[in-house]
């Protein structure tokens, strides 16, 4: 019977010594399970971002051949290229600070006297003069943005992002009649 005791009481003893082992060894995969956990998803925001720039910039060019916009006002496209908001979501590192809406003639020179609306532009287009320059291509460029981590523990993924740029020929620009 000591004999028992003896082997229960060894066997708590053990288990004693035994209770914080599996806090600490949950502590140290929890670390190494958190730390790969967000780093897939740093990866994937990264990603992600880097991609739908090239879709901002589609998107802004697409609305700017379509619709007019004065240069001065050309929030209402960069907000639509942006899905509606100021900055693309998930992405804040894209604001509409970051694009860029240039208007260029069918040669590729500069605007220097803009049409009035979109009915003024089709007619510089069709009858050319040297009163008004006719809008014939739209380019759309991001630059001057910079990937920032959600998590810090990921400092060395704040790299430059891609620019993007697309050029489009000119369509309606807004004009219904």
């Amino acid at each position: 019977m000591n004999f028992v005791l003896k082997i229960m009481n060894n066997a708590h003893n053990h288990i004693r010594r035994q209770s914080g082992l599996a806090a600490v060894e949950f502590a140290i995969v929890a670390l190494l399970l958190f730390t790969l956990l967000f780093g897939i998803v740093e990866f994937g925001r990264m990603f992600y971002v880097f991609n739908t720039v090239q879709e901002v910039t589609r998107r802004a060019a697409r609305e700017a051949v379509v619709r007019w916009i004065d240069t001065g006002s050309q929030g209402e496209v960069k907000n639509l290229a942006l899905f509606g908001g100021d900055r693309l979501p998930a992405g804040a590192e894209i604001a509409t600070e970051n694009i860029s809406i240039e208007y260029y003639k069918a040669d590729g020179g500069e605007i220097t006297q803009p049409p009035v609306d979109p009915e003024d532009n089709i007619y510089a287009c069709l009858y050319p003069s040297d009163l008004v320059d006719c809008i014939a291509l739209v380019e759309v460029s991001i630059t001057g943005a910079t990937y920032q981590p959600m998590v810090g523990l990921f400092p060395f993924l704040a790299v430059p992002i891609p620019a993007s740029t697309v050029t489009m020929p000119a369509e309606s620009m807004g004009y219904t009649g």
